[in-house]
């Protein structure tokens, strides 16, 4: 049975080192979310960094999930002192687990404040696809997505929740898509 991959990525306002209180809110905020969303039905695995530390996310090693790359519009850094960006690779049992997930509890809360951490751009900020079961998705294919649907919109390949496709690649409406729960 296919699994759902569903990356995320937003450029932040600062580094994740910056001691600002907006910056710290965010850290925080984030470790919450993740518990939380780790918890939820039809959550099955994130990519997480074997030696995690603030900021660290170019050297880290990420093992199966593979090295850590970013879209080709990530301008900031990527040292320790000037990484500026959020991103997740998680895994799910299918389309609604994800979708219900992202859209309730704490990470909606976090969703509705976004533009406090995250910079506005005209870039997607996430992309689904589906991979078969047993698949690790890496951050390579991630960003491979996330920039395949900028460039060429939602297809079975690399899809939204509001255009979202079923494993054989049939489109489907996932059930409380509308304009104001998309993001």
């Amino acid at each position: 049975m296919p699994h759902l991959a569903l990356y995320t990525f937003g450029t932040l306002k600062s580094p994740l080192v910056d001691p600002a209180p907006l910056t710290n809110e965010f850290y925080d905020v984030g470790a919450t979310v993740y518990q939380e969303i780790s918890r939820h039905p039809g959550y099955l695995a994130h990519a997480e960094a074997a030696d995690a530390e603030r900021g660290v996310l170019f050297e880290a090693d990420w093992g199966a999930w593979g090295e850590f790359v970013v879209p080709a519009w990530y301008g900031k850094g990527r040292t320790r002192e000037t990484t500026a960006l959020a991103a997740t690779l998680s895994l799910w049992a299918d389309l609604s687990s994800a979708f219900d997930a992202v859209y309730s509890g704490l990470h909606r809360q976090s969703l509705a404040r976004r533009h406090d951490w995250v910079e506005r751009t005209e870039h997607p900020n996430y992309v689904a696809w589906w991979v078969s079961e047993g698949v690790i998705p890496t951050w390579r294919d991630a960003v491979s997505r996330l920039e395949r649907l900028h460039g060429h919109g939602s297809a079975p390949h690399a899809f939204t929740f509001r255009d979202s496709f079923t494993p054989d690649g049939t489109p489907v409406r996932v059930k409380g898509v509308g304009k104001s729960r998309d993001h």
